[in-house]
Order: structure tokens, then C-alpha cells, then sequence
């Protein structure tokens, strides 16, 4: 495994879940110092026990990160212990299901406070540090469904929507001081949320897998690959970018 992050920090929103664990282990694996940042500080401490017992660095970091206060708290606390970011992943995300007259009010509200306004409060305070080191890497998590929507998901649907344009107009704002964003659209991917919504539908994974022409779902680690290299050296023009990751399935 090459060290494209050694000597980096970087954060990763919602590391205790499934992408994100497995976005936090694959930049640890490859040199940098993870700060695993959840609502669910359990979920968080068990990924970087994970990481660190295999030889990574790692930290846990509570955060709810639906609150903009919390959002510049966790910022400023990862200031406080390594003096810079490098890589920002804004990975955490819900899901609320149904169409605009199933989805309740509240739904609506957290949807859009976890998986767009976080994304806002949180750039907001890492950019200014990125512009006075003279650069850095953000990379948000979309989804397929941002771009071709599903039926019965308006809140989510629309919410990464709004990921998408978000990461296109804060590319071209920010790639003059050098701090690339871009985007990734995952479809469906093997997580626990994923298998308890086909538990729930009454549906297999088998059957799933059976409606993407590659011929299964995709994997977390697939997912975590894709934005370590959009996070690397290795993607310096890439700016403003949305890769999606589909597996050639096209939205049901």
C-alpha cells in the first residue's frame, strides 16, 4: 500500500459507519492520521481501535454534526491537537424515506441539517486554514440518487442533490487557492443500513445484487478507494469533479 497521506491529517464524518469506516481505514492505511468523527462516539472509538491495532494513527471524536456550534467545535478541536487539516471527507449522511406527503416536517429538517448544512458550517472552518497552508483536498459523499432520483426518497434525494451542486460551486471557488472538492455518487452499497432496508422490503441481497449489470452491490472499500485517490496527490487537476460509482446500475 502506497503512503499517498503520510504525515496528513485528515477528518472523516460519519467514520463509524460502513463507508465510513472504511474511508477512515484506507487513509490510515495509507499514512495519515485519522480523525473518526460520529454522532455515535461508540461506533467512532471501535473504528480507530480498529486502525490503531493494525499499526494506523488514529483518533475519536464525538460530534453531532447537525448542529453547526458542533460542527466548528470538532474543527477547532482538531486545530487544537495537530495545528492543520489536510483532508476533509464529509461522509455522514441519512437516509429518511417516503414522498412529500409520507415525510414528516422533522424528517425533512434533519435530512438537510446532517447531509447539506454540515457540509457548509464544516468547510466554512477548515477552509481558512487550508488557504493559509496553501491547500487541501474535500471530498463529499453524494449519491447516484442526487443525480437520477429514486422514487419515494424526495428528502434524501434532494438533499444530495444539493451535495452535488454544493461540491461544483465549492470546487470552482476554491480551486484558486488550491483546495480541491469533489464528489463521489455511490449506488447501493453492501452496509448494514443498505441490508436492513432490503430486510425491510422483504427483498434478499441476492436480489439485489441481481439488478446491477456488474452483477452485485458495490463494496464500502470500493467506495473508500475511489476518495483516497480523489483525496491524493494523485487527482491534482480533479476539482469540482462528481465520479459516480454504480457498478453501470441504473436507478430503480
Amino acid at each position: 500500500m502506497s503512503k499517498r497521506f503520510e504525515g496528513q491529517i485528515a477528518i472523516v464524518t460519519g467514520g463509524g459507519g460502513g463507508i465510513g469506516s472504511a474511508i477512515a481505514k484506507r487513509l490510515a492505511s495509507e499514512g495519515g492520521v485519522v480523525i473518526v468523527t460520529d454522532s455515535n462516539l461508540e461506533g467512532a472509538t471501535e473504528v480507530a481501535r480498529d486502525i490503531t491495532q493494525s499499526g494506523g494513527r488514529a483518533e475519536a471524536l464525538q460530534a453531532d454534526i447537525s448542529q453547526g456550534a458542533e460542527c466548528r467545535r470538532l474543527v477547532a478541536e482538531v486545530l487544537k491537537r495537530h495545528t492543520r487539516i489536510d483532508v476533509l471527507v464529509n461522509n455522514a449522511g441519512i437516509m429518511r424515506r417516503g414522498n412529500i406527503m409520507d415525510i414528516s416536517e422533522d424528517d425533512w429538517n434533519i435530512t438537510f441539517a446532517v447531509n447539506i448544512d454540515a457540509m457548509f458550517h464544516l468547510c466554512r472552518a477548515v477552509i481558512p486554514g487550508m488557504i493559509a497552508q496553501g491547500g487541501g483536498a474535500i471530498v463529499n459523499t453524494a449519491s447516484q440518487w442526487g443525480l437520477h432520483p429514486a422514487p419515494n426518497h424526495i428528502a434524501y434525494n434532494v438533499s444530495k442533490a444539493a451535495v452535488a451542486s454544493f461540491t461544483q460551486n465549492l470546487g470552482r471557488d476554491c480551486a484558486p487557492h488550491k483546495i480541491r472538492v469533489n464528489g463521489v455518487c455511490p449506488g447501493e452499497v453492501h452496509t448494514p443500513m443498505l441490508e436492513a432496508g432490503v430486510k425491510r422490503s422483504g427483498r434478499t441481497m441476492a436480489d439485489l445484487d441481481r439488478l446491477v449489470p456488474f452483477g452485485r452491490v458495490g463494496k464500502p472499500e470500493e467506495i473508500a478507494a475511489l476518495v483516497a485517490f480523489l483525496a491524493s496527490d494523485e487527482a491534482p487537476y480533479m476539482c469540482g469533479s462528481l465520479v459516480e460509482i454504480t457498478g453501470a446500475q441504473a436507478v430503480a
